[in-house]
């Protein structure tokens, strides 16, 4: 019983959301506020395999100034992932675990989706495509709505954090993959 317990007390929180899987397909769920942001990184199949090995590793994401937990070397569906951003002790935790993941010839990427305890409640995806042409893409798309007290009083300026977190994730991916 006390083992029981002490695993429940451990256990990762569900996920705070429905839609589970919803940015693998072309319509995000309505309800949210959706967010999409592509931009090119490069050329060439080694900027989309440094790209792509960058997102599922969290190298982008460290690389942003966020802190990144894992147990998960690579994105792999079920992990656990935390991501936190703040400056020194005074850090905003978000809990979040792999819904999906994309490792193909010309695709690589993966989606997390929101735990309890996380600020909000959705989904985002971060995809690297390498194109007919050798040219190299990023993209970021997401839905989320505030599940927090202090993001519901934050109202518009959440959205636009979101958009500029999107678009430092996609500079600082530029720089890994040399573009």
């Amino acid at each position: 019983m006390a083992r029981l317990i002490r695993d429940l007390a451990t256990a990762p929180a569900p996920l705070n959301y429905q839609d589970v899987g919803a940015t693998r397909g072309d319509r995000l769920p309505a309800g949210y506020h959706h967010l999409h942001h592509t931009v090119r990184i490069g050329r060439g199949r080694d900027a989309f395999e440094t790209a792509g090995s960058a997102v599922t590793t969290w190298r982008m994401h460290r690389a942003s100034g966020a802190r990144v937990h894992s147990e998960a070397v690579r994105a792999e569906a079920g992990a656990f992932v935390e991501v936190s951003i703040g400056l020194g002790p005074v850090r905003l935790a978000a809990p979040c675990e792999v819904i999906w993941t994309a490792y193909e010839e010309d695709r690589v990427g993966f989606a997390y989706g929101t735990r309890t305890g996380h600020p909000e409640r959705g989904e985002e995806s971060f995809l690297v495509d390498l194109h007919d042409d050798g040219s190299v893409w990023f993209t970021v798309t997401a839905f989320s709505r505030p599940a927090a007290w202090h993001t519901r009083l934050a109202g518009r300026l959440v959205p636009v954090l979101q958009h500029a977190y999107a678009r430092r994730l996609g500079r600082v991916l530029q720089r890994l993959a040399g573009g």
